[in-house]
């Protein structure tokens, strides 16, 4: 955001893994691969597997406001069908995301990071995202890494998707009914390094920890609070 001068394009193609839970609140870990792409011109407009399709708005020295269209991946019953019998799908939809970002200064760049995601489709539900960050000691050009932490919060149409159990899906579940209510879905931390191997390669690597509370928490869908998640990809930046 202190750069003068930003490259008209600037794009990364990688391959990468992630290791999370297999839907938040779950006891099991899965593994998942693929391709990993980010384009964006002139630092505005961006396409990525991460971000989805979006636009800066608003973009000065200390805010940046944007909109972007991405993908929630929903929940499959057969994903975990011991824990989610009777509780049917969610399915996959795409999403429509509003974000704004303030860096305090250039000599102390803390990021402070608001988020609001609309499902259209699947939980039809509102979430919103609250962090901050700021680059670790011993960044670098080369290396540089940087921390925070986050809070989120959903709707009551989000969090009953998620986390409750409709007297329908009780008939069909072993669950009792459960009514999931708005408000904080979780806490938690996370942290991103990237090393610049070479000129054009480099490696990424993010882990987070999340602690599901109130509804979430006390669902009886949950069978473990506390989450982590790693993902690790090698990219070549043109």
């Amino acid at each position: 955001m202190f750069e003068k001068k930003q490259p008209e394009w600037r794009i990364d193609l990688g391959l990468g893994t992630s290791v999370r839970s297999v839907y938040p609140g779950d006891n099991r870990y899965r593994v998942m691969a693929g391709p990993s792409v980010s384009i964006r011109y002139r630092d505005r407009f961006f396409l990525s597997t991460g971000e989805g399709l979006g636009a800066d708005i608003v973009d000065t020295r200390h805010v940046q406001i944007g909109v972007a269209l991405g993908y929630s991946l929903g929940r499959q019953e057969s994903s975990d069908e011991f824990h989610l019998r009777g509780l049917g799908n969610i399915p996959v939809s795409p999403s429509a995301l509003i974000f704004a970002n303030y860096v305090v200064s250039k000599n102390f760049p803390l990021v402070l990071r608001a988020a609001a995601r609309r499902d259209l489709g699947g939980t039809d539900g509102w979430t919103g995202t609250f962090s901050a960050y700021m680059p670790l000691p011993g960044s670098s050009k080369r290396f540089y890494w940087f921390a925070g932490p986050t809070m989120t919060v959903g709707d009551a149409r989000y969090m009953q998707s998620w986390f409750g159990v409709t007297p329908a899906q009780a008939a069909r579940s072993p669950y009792g009914v459960y009514n999931a209510h708005a408000g904080l879905k979780s806490y938690g931390a996370g942290i991103t390094a990237v090393w610049f191997l070479q000129k054009h390669w480099f490696l990424n690597v993010d882990a987070a920890v999340e602690e599901l509370v109130n509804s979430a928490g006390h669902s009886p869908i949950t069978q473990r609070p506390a989450n982590a998640a790693v993902d690790a990809t090698v990219s070549y930046q043109f």
